[in-house]
Parts: C-alpha cells; structure tokens; sequence
C-alpha cells in the first residue's frame, strides 16, 4: 500500500475542480435535492473560486494519491482564511475528501495527521472543522480520532439550511 501527498498548486486548478466535484457530489447526492447540489456545487468548485483560495497564502490544498492514483484531497485554512472566526491559534480543516474506491483504505487518517502537521508547523494549539450533522460516518471517524464536539453552525446548501457541528482536537507537544 503506497499512499503519497502532495501540495497543490495552480496548475493542479482543473484537476481540483474535477476531483471536489465528484467527491462532494457523491458524498451528499443522496440526502439533498439536485437543484440545491447544483447550486452548491457551482459556487464552491467554480474556476475562479478555486484560483482565488489556492492563491490564499493563509489555505492549502494537498492531494492524497494511493498506488499512484488521485484518491482525494485536503483543504486546510488559518487566520483569516478560517470559515469561522476562531483564533490565531486555530487550524481549520475545511474539507477532507476521499474518492468512493478508495475509501476504508486508511487515506482519510493520512489526510488528518496532514493537517495536524501543517498545524504543527505553522505553530497552531488546536484544529477544528464543521461537519454535517447527518453525516455519522465523518463524525465517528473524527471522535475516533481525538475530535470533541463543541458548537455548532449553519452550512447553505443551495437554499436548505444545515447544521454542521463545530469539532475541535488539541494538539500535543
């Protein structure tokens, strides 16, 4: 099993776009109506969009390759990159995605120690992320891996509003 990461640059923008499309679409196609989606969907992963937050020197983005195939991706935030004003001492990880194919391969705990690195480096106490409420696999994954709920907030998808819960994990050392 060979599981690789690399940062993303600019000229990763149309693969990113591809690959957060597919992921997201396929993770919550089921419990939300096509026309919200959609919308969704062209906001968040239009060309522009993506340019403008690879751009952002305060977000990465890294991509998760296993047996040499793209698998999924990692989204990491700080400052005032962060989707919630939570602290210069806060890390956020804005999304984790992992291919259907590729999921239960171990790819989304290599995504998070990522992210606790990143944080690490950049010299953050603590990582935090939203997740959707109805999404109990994400949650159970991310308890198992030393995340406390805390708060919660409101996500947009198209005109439905949804409840994310704020989970937060303090590093170590």
């Amino acid at each position: 099993m060979t599981i690789k990461i690399k940062t993303c640059t600019l000229e990763d923008l149309h693969t990113l776009q591809e690959v957060g499309i597919e992921t997201f679409y396929y993770t919550f196609k089921d419990q939300n109506s096509p026309e919200n989606m959609k919308v969704y969907l062209e906001k968040a992963f239009n060309i522009k969009q993506l340019e403008k937050e690879l751009s952002n020197i305060h977000s990465q983005f890294f991509f998760v390759y296993y047996q040499n195939e793209l698998a999924g991706y990692l989204k990491v935030n700080s400052d005032d990159a962060q989707t919630e004003k939570m602290g210069d001492e806060f890390l956020e990880i804005e999304r984790i995605y992992i291919r259907e194919k590729f999921q239960k391969h171990g790819l989304g705990k290599a995504l998070l120690n990522k992210a606790i690195e990143v944080a690490k480096e950049w010299n953050k106490k603590k990582i935090w992320l939203g997740v959707w409420e109805k999404n109990e696999n994400a949650i159970g994954f991310y308890k198992k891996m030393g995340f406390v709920q805390k708060e919660s907030h409101s996500f947009y998808m198209g005109d439905e509003e949804q409840t994310d819960l704020i989970m937060i994990k303090t590093l170590e050392g």
